[in-house]
């Protein structure tokens, strides 16, 4: 696939120039960021109440880690049509038929009887966040002033802010009803549809329409296949810890809320101040290497240490450091590791890794109902894993510290934004 001739375009600033600030964003940007902190907080906002509902719905482990697995089973299958519906609806149409569609499965979530339910909902859910996040991550690359660099700092920042917030609004509304958090999450998605309503406007429509086969032919790319394996590999280490450390921990809404609070918080933190810095000193394979390689003795000193409560809210915390460096690099590499369009690449990386790391949750309860440190213990290999990956995609991907992300144009920034096809 070629890649669009609007890429060529560059703006005409000069190296003399100071970039802008990274909080001078259009209000478009921080309407769709606004929506994508709470599309995020869907992924760790079960946490808190993953032992209450078993206790109340009479579940084991492994059945209630698959509101995890039903959710992200559907998310990856979704992105393979996110770029066809938005090439035929645009960007801001797709946008809100996300938003839509989690408000009315977060509610039904919130209603239901049974953990099946709970399930299934949660899968249509899953579907209302591929529609969105998909489309939201090329709406701010596009939009935002300052750069792609910058506009992915923005984007995994709201990913960092709604998974710490995720956690703390499901252990605070949790401690009221196992219920409250699915309402919660329905009324402020609400508030986010009318904020996109208000505030972004339309994208031009799109010239071309994007085919159901690209995201898979955008894999036929070595450096895009290497990079989505490894993020396969290591998103398995990901939801083990997510899903699975509520158990051992056997805590309280509130306590398991702030836990994984202090977890989402430094995966922000270390996206937005820690990324950008190691990037620069020591080149982004070199430390998405080291970041995964700390990620997976992080997750080992947890299997070894599983009935050690202080080790497991430590290792928790710390692993936000570690994810949030690996995240922000590995979402820049994606979108420069194959000449495809940003949506398309980032559609065939969110296919292979979600639907990859749909497993974990329910392996690693069925595991932990036997074994309660074999579920850290396989992640931390996974993990490991992913490090030899992206070992051999090393020559594949060189050009990703040579490449300048900055030179991006208006016209570039609706093309992507409208995910125009080529």
């Amino acid at each position: 696939m070629a890649v669009s001739t609007t890429t060529a375009t560059v703006t005409n600033s000069t190296p003399s120039e100071a970039p802008p600030s990274l909080l001078h964003q259009p209000k478009s940007v921080w309407a769709v960021a606004f929506a994508s902190v709470i599309a995020f907080m869907g992924i760790g906002l079960v946490d808190p109440i993953l032992k209450p509902i078993g206790e109340q719905l009479d579940a084991t482990p492994s059945q209630v880690s698959l509101l995890f697995t039903s959710y992200m089973l559907v998310t990856g299958v979704a992105m393979l049509i996110t770029g066809v519906v938005s090439s035929r609806i645009g960007a801001k149409k797709t946008l809100l038929t996300g938003l839509a569609v989690i408000v009315v499965f977060a509610a039904l979530a919130g209603s239901s009887g049974t953990i099946g339910q709970i399930v299934g909902f949660r899968a249509g859910w899953g579907l209302g966040n591929a529609l969105f996040i998909a489309t939201a991550l090329a709406a701010i690359v596009g939009a935002a002033s300052g750069g792609v660099a910058r506009a992915i700092i923005l984007y995994e920042a709201a990913l960092g802010i709604g998974i710490a917030v995720g956690p703390l609004v499901g252990g605070v509304l949790g401690n009221i009803s196992w219920r409250a958090p699915f309402f919660g999450v329905a009324a402020l998605m609400a508030v986010a549809f009318i904020l996109i309503v208000v505030m972004l406007p339309a994208a031009p429509k799109p010239e071309h329409r994007t085919s159901i086969a690209a995201p898979f032919l955008a894999l036929r790319h070595r450096g895009l296949l290497t990079v989505a394996i490894t993020a396969l590999l290591y998103n398995y280490g990901f939801f083990t810890l997510l899903a699975y450390t509520p158990f051992p921990l056997d805590m309280g809404t509130y306590s398991i809320g702030f836990i994984f609070f202090g977890w989402g918080l430094a995966l922000a933190v270390a996206s937005v101040f820690l990324a950008p810095r190691l990037q620069r000193r020591f080149g982004t394979l070199p430390m998405m290497m080291v970041a995964l390689a700390l990620f997976a003795l992080d997750l080992a000193m947890m299997a070894a240490f599983t009935d050690n409560k202080t080790v497991l809210v430590v290792g928790v915390v710390l692993a936000g450091l570690f994810l949030g460096v690996n995240n922000t690099l590995i979402t820049e590499t994606v979108m420069i590791s194959a000449p495809v369009e940003r949506s398309t690449a980032s559609a065939a990386y969110s296919f292979v890794r979600f639907v990859g790391g749909a497993a974990a949750p329910w392996v690693a309860g069925k595991l932990g109902e036997s074994n309660i440190h074999m579920p850290f213990w396989v992640g931390a290999v996974c993990t490991a894993a992913a490090i030899i990956v992206l070992a051999t995609g090393r020559k594949v991907l060189a050009h990703v510290d040579e490449h300048d992300p900055e030179p991006h144009s208006v016209e570039e920034a609706l093309a992507v934004t409208a995910a125009d096809a080529d």
